[in-house]
């Protein structure tokens, strides 16, 4: 009858009230470990945690400074492309044909346009506002209403799985994929197809710039002098290396003896390739997280552990706007297998 006792004695669990915390989402007073920072309530789904504290804005005022002039140079950079492109290759084109300049500059207004106004819808839309939910008492919330919802300390709200706050906008952001500051915006559930949608007319536009740029300088360069490839035999290994250094030296040389016209042409060649290799990965990068069905933040995440969505083409569709009836009559091999949970 005594180790009995004893034994019932070794079970009884005295809780303090340091170990009761009150759940931000339902207000119900959850127990816990004593050396349990983060929790979850039983009632609404709601994360709790103990030992999470608002950061400093130290660095607000230089982010916004930031985002200004990225999207100043930005903007600048595109005005001086459409107008330096205008003025240094159409009156190449125009001595061609007028017929020729007449189309070329019709497409180059599309382009401009849509570029310009992808650009001011990414930049001044809201990237997603999460939607208003109730909390803070326990008859009004349900249960499971708050389910693995936590609690913004900087906007004092709840904030879903899928939003982030941005500390440069001060605001929660709805499925936050990442905050750009050549837009000066986030980038999110709202703007998210407009971003895409710029990165697109950006990359076909720069590729209109080095077509016709290369075409317009390849007929105002001045002509080439050799010294030693006149003198180049076929087969002679001897004289390649320095028939390369003639070429070399001759396209330095009648480089010297362009027009402004001609330097404008090379920069815009050089520029608007080096763009597109930038351009290029980030659109390859962004369509690789709309296929795999979350967002770059989303992704950073899930390396911690959280679950991955499923990857499959009808992401992109989605994501793009494509009505469900079409969705249906994909073909199979466009998606892959699901993955099966353990």
């Amino acid at each position: 009858m005594v180790d009995s006792n004893l034994n019932k004695e070794h079970l009884v669990t005295v809780v303090s009230e340091d170990h009761e915390t009150p759940c931000w989402g339902c207000g119900l007073r959850l127990l816990h470990p004593p050396n349990a920072p983060v929790f979850k309530c039983g009632w609404c789904g709601a994360i709790t945690d103990k030992y999470e504290s608002k950061c400093d804005h130290k660095n607000y005022w230089w982010r916004h400074m930031r985002d200004r002039c990225f999207v100043c140079v930005l903007i600048g950079f595109i005005l001086f492309v459409i107008c330096g492109g205008v003025w240094a290759v159409y009156p190449v084109i125009f001595s061609i044909s007028f017929f020729c300049g007449i189309f070329h500059l019709t497409i180059t207004g599309i382009l401009s346009i849509t570029t310009v106004l992808l650009f001011t819808l990414t930049a001044l839309r809201s990237a997603g506002t999460p939607p208003l939910i109730e909390w803070g008492s326990y008859p009004a919330v349900g249960k499971k209403q708050l389910e693995n919802y936590t609690f913004c300390r900087y906007c004092s709200k709840p904030k879903s799985p899928r939003t982030h706050h941005c500390r440069t906008c001060g605001i929660c952001v709805l499925d936050m994929d990442h905050h750009c500051p050549f837009i000066g915006n986030c980038v999110g559930a709202a703007n998210h197809q407009n971003f895409i949608a710029f990165l697109i007319s950006v990359l076909v536009s720069t590729m209109y710039v080095t077509i016709m740029s290369a075409y317009a300088v390849l007929h105002i360069w001045p002509p080439l002098t050799y010294r030693y490839l006149d003198h180049f035999r076929a087969g002679d290994r001897s004289l390649a290396w320095r028939a390369l250094q003639d070429v070399a030296i001759a396209l330095v040389s009648s480089a010297v003896l362009l027009s402004t016209r001609g330097l404008v042409l090379v920069y815009l060649f050089v520029s608007s390739i080096s763009l597109e290799i930038g351009i290029s990965v980030l659109l390859w990068q962004q369509l690789c997280y709309i296929y795999e069905g979350q967002t770059y933040l989303s992704s950073l995440s899930m390396r911690g552990g959280d679950e991955a969505g499923e990857k499959d083409c009808k992401n992109l569709f989605r994501f793009f706007g494509c009505p469900y009836p079409v969705l249906r009559f994909l073909p199979n091999f466009w998606n892959s297998p699901k993955r099966h949970e353990k």
